[in-house]
């Protein structure tokens, strides 16, 4: 079976030290609604995260 992974949105943002937090509550309460999202570094700036919503 296929899975088909679509972005919904992207934003950057100031990182933090507890942005992950918030990612991961996300994660947990809205995987039931085909809801994923995602956290990374900027590369060409390291004081900037981006922020990904996914729909599964």
């Amino acid at each position: 079976m296929e899975s088909k992974i679509e972005v919904v949105s992207t934003v950057k943002v100031q990182n933090s030290p507890d942005l992950y937090k918030i990612v991961d509550a996300l994660n947990r309460t809205l995987k039931r609604d085909d809801l994923m999202f995602g956290l990374a570094l900027d590369q060409d700036d390291k004081e900037k995260a981006i922020f990904t919503i996914y729909r599964t």
